[in-house]
């Protein structure tokens, strides 16, 4: 195991950068969707009814299946990779929004709309920061579970370390392919790691101190 990850050392490593700007990429746009979608919807019963089920239905479909639907009218590559793992990253985020939005007292809405503030500014300045913290969970779950969904964009030969894993299955029971599968696997893991630490430490920084749990 060893010798195969110190003889492609040069190669993991740039698969492992490709994997974690992947995500990251993808997990700051789907935030940007979801919390625009969240935003739109969340004074809105039936909407907020109808997010709130988009985001589980959505979280049943197989990325496998999804994937392989988008080669068709895509094609191979990155494009895929990007759609199916933002499409999954908003789902998590998209719930805990909503969740996040409608859970501000209705007071402190009024009392922000009572001294003057507009009806844009009042969401900005109060209601996502007040929210920013289940958002934020809502973030940290979608990180976790689109780590391991970009290595399935793989299989549309988009990039990150999945590209391992699928090498190593394809030639099961050859030389060096469960080294090959093992590197693809630990690193994706340890990259999860990294990424929940980073995204603890941007809550700490982002999070107003008088709201921290």
């Amino acid at each position: 195991m060893l010798d195969f990850i110190g003889s492609r050392f040069d190669q993991i490593l740039f698969s492992g950068w490709q994997h974690f700007s992947l995500v990251v990429q993808c997990l700051v746009l789907a935030t940007l969707l979801a919390v625009a979608v969240a935003a739109a919807v969340y004074r809105n019963n039936t909407l907020t009814s109808i997010a709130n089920s988009v985001s589980a239905i959505g979280l049943t479909i197989p990325s496998f299946a999804l994937i392989g639907l988008m080669i068709a009218p895509i094609g191979f590559g990155v494009t895929p990779a990007v759609i199916v793992v933002t499409f999954f990253a908003t789902l998590p985020v998209l719930r805990n929004a909503v969740v996040g939005l409608s859970g501000v007292a209705p007071s402190v809405v009024e009392s922000a709309r009572g001294i003057g503030m507009s009806r844009f500014r009042t969401l900005v300045q109060v209601e996502l920061p007040l929210a920013w913290p289940i958002i934020l969970n809502g973030i940290r779950v979608s990180a976790q579970m689109v780590m391991g969904i970009a290595a399935v964009a793989a299989y549309s030969l988009g990039p990150g370390l999945g590209s391992f894993i699928f090498s190593g299955l394809s030639r099961i029971g050859g030389a060096n392919s469960l080294e090959s599968v093992w590197t693809g696997v630990l690193g994706i893991v340890f990259l999860a790691l990294i990424l929940d630490f980073l995204l603890v430490g941007l809550g700490r920084l982002t999070t107003p101190r008088g709201i921290r749990v």
